[in-house]
C-alpha cells in the first residue's frame, strides 16, 4: 500500500481500500460526479467533496515524496547524506519540514554569514561553538584580524553572524518555535500611524488582540485587508525569551564558558533577525491560507445553494431591470424562457412618468397574462418595487405577485459575447431584463452563463487566491449541474459543457446535432454525436435526461448500464410503468438487501434505483425553497422591534446570514442569533435561498441597518 493512501485514509477516517479504489477510478479517467453517483459500490458511498479531497491530497503527497527524493539527492551530492538524515527526511509530513531540514545544505544567497565565511572567520565561529572554559576571545579573535578584517570587533561580529545563521538553520529549533507560536501566540493589532479609515470600517481592530488559535477566518481576512491598506499594524505577541535561553543551554550543554556572552548575543541576533520573522511570515501565510480556504468553502456552499434554487414552472414572467435616468427595462418571457416582449418605462427621476409607466406595465401584464414579476435588486429597485406593489393593490384581478431577484453579474453577462449571440438585436440593459426574468424561471440555466465570481455570494472574494478560487467555484458548478441533471433536448450549450464527460467542443457538437437531426429520442443516440465516444457517453449518460423519449428510463437518473437491474426490480415489484400509481406503495415495501442478493447486484445501485422509482421525474431542486413571492412592500419606518417578517437568505458568511426582508439593504442575523444553542457555522442552520421567519431585534434608522434573529 502506498504511504499516501494510508495518510489520506487517516485524514478522512475511511478505509485504505476506499482511497485506493477511488484513486484507481480517477486514474482510469472517470469524473468525480460519475464516481460519486454511479460507483458507490467501489467508494463505499463517498461524496464529491471527499473524492475531490482524495484527488488533491494524493497529488500533494506525490509532490511531497518527489521533493523528499530531490532533497536527499541534493544533499547526497555534497557527500553529507547520512542514514539518520535520510530517515528524518522520510518522516516529514509536510513540505515545510522538508525545507527546514534542507535549509543548512541549500546554496545560499549572499548573507552576512556567507561574507564572514569568505573572510575566513568560520574557524573562529567553531572555536566559540566549542564553548572553551579557558582562553580569551579577544586574543583568539586577534588571529583573524588580517586582510579585509580590520578589527577584533569585526572578527567577533563575523563569527557571531555565522553562529546566528546556524541557529536559524536548526530544523528542530524552528519546529519547536513554530509549534509554540501556533498554539500560544496572540495576534496584536493597532491602528497604524497616519492611517485613513474614513468609514471606520476597521474600528473594532484599532486596539485588538486575540490568540491565533481562536481567530475566526473572517477576522483574519479583515485584518489582512486593513494591513494591506496601511490602516492597521499587525504583530505577534509571545514569549521570545524562552527560546534564547533554551538554545543557549543546548549549545553550551548548560555549562559556563568564556564565550557564553558571545553565544547569547549570536543566538538572540539569529532568532530576532532570521528565525522569528521567517516563522511569523510562515504562520501568517498559513493562517491566511486557512481563512481563504474557509472563505472559498463559504463561497462554494452559497453558490451551490443559489444554483439549486427551485425553478418556477408553467409561469409567464415579466423581468424588470430598474434604473433612474435610462428608465426601467421590461422583458416578458414565456414558460420556456422565450422572449415575448421588450419595452421601457420612466417612472423615476428625472423623467417622473409614473402614471404612464403604470399604465404601460398594466397593459403588458394583461396582454401576456403575466403571473410573476421579477425585479432586479440594483439601483432604483425599491422605488420600482413600490410602483409594482401599488399597481398590484390597485388591480387585484391581475392575481400576480413579484419577487426581488439578485442581479449580481447580470451586467457582466449582458455585455458578453454569449448574450450578444443570443440577443443580437437588444441593448445591454434589455438583455439584463431578460436575464433577471430567467433567473426567476430557472436559476441554474441562467446563472450557469455567468462567471461564478460575479454572482456575489462570497466574502472577501477579491482577497482570495484567484486561481484556487476559480477551481473551487468551477467544481461547485460541476457538482451542482450533475446533481440536477439536464434535459438533453432543451439544455443550453453552457449547461451541457458542465455535464460529466462533456467539454465545450462536445457540448457544441451535441447542440448542433440536435438542431440538424431533431430531438433525441433515446440516450443511446448520443453516441451519434461527433466527438462523444463510449467513454464520454458512460460518464455523461446518467446526467442527461430525455423526458419524452422512447425509453422511459431515459427520463430518470438511472444509468443505462443499470437498466437490466432496474427492469428486473420493476418486474419483481409488478411495476408496469414509471407512471404506475401503485409504484410508491410497492417500492416502500421492497427489501433492498434481498433484491441485491437475488440480482447479484451491489446494494448501493439497488437502493438508488428504488429511490428513483419512488419519484422518477422529480427535479432535485424541488426539495429546496422557491423564491419568496410578495404583493406588498416593506418600509424601514414601518418596522418595530419584535416584529416578525418573512425573508429570503441572500448570503451566508462566517459571522451570520444576510436576509432580504423587502428593504433596500439586507438585514443581518448574527451567528449568535441563528440558534438558541451554540453553533460553529451559520451553515448548520441556513443556506442561500432559504425562506425564513425572522424577528426584528434592532433598527438603525441613521445607517439604514436592521438586525434580525431566528431565535424567537
Amino acid at each position: 500500500m502506498k504511504p499516501q493512501v494510508s495518510a489520506i485514509s487517516s485524514a478522512l477516517n475511511i478505509t485504505p481500500k476506499q482511497v485506493q479504489q477511488t484513486l484507481d477510478l480517477l486514474e482510469e479517467g472517470n469524473t468525480i460526479p460519475f464516481i460519486a453517483r454511479y460507483r458507490k459500490e467501489m467508494t463505499q458511498n463517498l461524496d464529491e467533496e471527499q473524492i475531490r479531497y482524495i484527488d488533491e491530497q494524493f497529488q500533494y503527497l506525490k509532490n511531497l515524496a518527489k521533493r523528499k527524493e530531490d532533497v536527499k539527492r541534493l544533499i547526497s551530492t555534497q557527500g553529507k547524506l547520512t542514514d539518520e538524515l535520510s530517515a528524518q527526511i522520510d518522516a516529514c509530513l509536510t513540505l515545510t519540514l522538508v525545507e527546514d531540514i534542507y535549509r543548512p545544505y541549500q546554496q545560499k544567497r549572499k548573507t552576512r554569514a556567507t561574507e564572514a565565511i569568505a573572510l575566513g572567520l568560520k574557524p573562529l565561529a567553531q572555536w566559540i561553538l566549542a564553548c572553551p572554559v579557558v582562553g580569551d576571545p579577544t586574543l583568539e579573535a586577534m588571529k583573524y584580524v588580517v586582510g579585509e578584517v580590520h578589527t577584533i570587533e569585526e572578527a567577533l561580529q563575523g563569527a557571531k553572524d555565522i553562529i546566528a545563521e546556524s541557529v536559524s538553520d536548526d530544523a528542530s529549533l524552528r519546529q519547536r518555535i513554530r509549534d509554540y507560536v501556533k498554539s500560544e501566540a496572540r495576534l496584536v493589532v493597532k491602528l497604524a500611524k497616519k492611517a485613513v479609515d474614513e468609514e471606520k470600517t476597521y474600528k473594532i481592530y484599532y486596539d485588538y488582540s486575540e490568540k491565533c488559535t481562536s481567530l475566526a477566518p473572517h477576522r483574519i481576512m479583515a485584518i489582512n485587508r486593513a494591513e494591506h491598506e496601511k490602516i492597521l499594524d499587525v504583530n505577534f505577541e509571545y514569549n521570545r525569551e524562552r527560546f534564547a535561553k533554551y538554545e543557549l543551554i543546548q549549545l553550551t550543554n548548560a555549562k559556563e564558558s568564556v564565550v557564553n556572552h558571545l553565544l547569547d548575543e549570536a543566538i538572540r541576533d539569529g532568532l530576532k533577525r532570521l528565525v522569528y520573522p521567517s516563522i511569523e511570515r510562515e504562520i501568517r501565510a498559513q493562517m491566511t491560507e486557512m481563512a481563504q480556504e474557509k472563505s472559498m468553502d463559504v463561497f462554494s456552499s452559497n453558490l451551490e445553494r443559489l444554483l439549486t434554487q427551485s425553478p418556477m414552472k408553467e409561469v409567464t414572467i415579466l423581468g424588470l431591470d430598474p434604473a433612474y435616468r435610462t428608465g426601467c427595462k421590461l422583458a416578458v418571457i414565456d414558460t420556456t424562457g422565450k422572449l415575448l416582449n421588450i419595452d421601457v418605462i420612466y417612472p423615476h427621476p428625472p423623467m417622473n412618468k409614473m402614471d404612464e409607466s403604470k399604465a404601460k406595465t398594466l397593459s403588458i401584464l394583461q396582454k401576456y397574462h403575466v403571473n410573476l414579476i421579477a425585479i432586479g435588486n440594483g439601483t432604483a429597485s425599491r422605488e420600482s418595487e413600490a410602483m409594482i406593489a401599488e399597481l398590484l393593490r390597485e388591480h387585484p384581478e391581475l392575481n400576480a405577485k413579484y419577487a426581488m431577484v439578485s442581479e449580481a453579474g447580470a451586467s457582466v453577462y449582458s455585455a458578453g459575447d454569449l448574450a450578444r449571440q443570443e440577443f443580437p438585436g437588444l441593448h445591454v440593459e434589455q438583455r439584463s431584463a431578460v436575464s433577471i426574468a430567467r433567473r426567476l424561471l430557472d436559476p441554474l440555466s441562467e446563472l450557469i452563463k455567468i462567471d461564478p465570481q460575479s454572482i456575489g455570494v462570497g466574502q472577501y472574494q477579491h482577497d482570495l487566491a484567484q486561481t484556487r478560487l476559480q477551481e473551487r467555484l468551477d467544481f461547485a458548478v460541476l457538482k451542482t449541474v450533475n446533481r440536477v441533471g439536464a434535459d438533453v433536448n432543451t439544455a443550453s450549450e453552457e449547461l451541457l459543457r458542465h455535464i460529466a464527460g462533456l467539454n465545450k467542443k462536445v457540448a457544441q457538437a451535441l447542440v448542433e446535432y440536435r438542431n440538424q437531426e431533431g430531438l433525441f429520442t433515446r440516450r443511446q443516440d448520443l453516441l451519434k454525436v461527433k466527438g462523444l465516444g463510449e467513454k464520454a457517453y458512460t460518464q455523461a449518460a446518467g446526467f442527461l435526461r430525455i423526458p419524452a423519449g422512447k425509453e422511459e428510463l431515459d427520463a430518470t437518473g438511472i444509468h443505462p448500464e443499470s437498466y437490466p437491474i432496474a427492469r428486473h426490480i420493476m418486474k419483481e415489484l409488478g411495476i408496469q410503468s414509471l407512471k404506475d400509481e401503485k409504484r410508491l406503495e410497492v417500492v416502500s415495501l421492497a427489501n433492498a438487501t434481498l433484491m441485491a442478493s437475488n440480482l447479484k447486484a451491489d446494494i448501493y445501485t439497488v437502493k438508488d434505483i428504488l429511490e428513483i422509482l419512488k419519484t422518477p421525474f422529480r427535479d432535485y431542486r424541488e426539495r429546496f425553497d422557491g423564491p419568496l413571492l410578495r404583493k406588498d412592500i416593506v418600509k424601514l419606518e414601518d418596522l418595530t422591534q419584535g416584529m416578525s417578517l418573512e425573508g429570503t437568505v441572500r448570503n451566508v458568511v462566517d459571522f451570520g446570514a444576510f436576509v432580504d426582508i423587502g428593504l433596500k439593504n439586507d438585514g443581518l442575523i448574527h451567528i449568535s442569533k441563528l440558534s438558541p444553542k451554540k453553533i460553529s457555522s451559520p451553515f448548520e442552520v441556513v443556506s442561500v435561498g432559504d425562506i425564513v421567519q425572522v424577528q426584528v431585534i434592532e433598527i438603525d434608522l441613521e445607517r439604514k441597518k436592521v438586525s434580525l434573529s431566528l431565535v424567537h
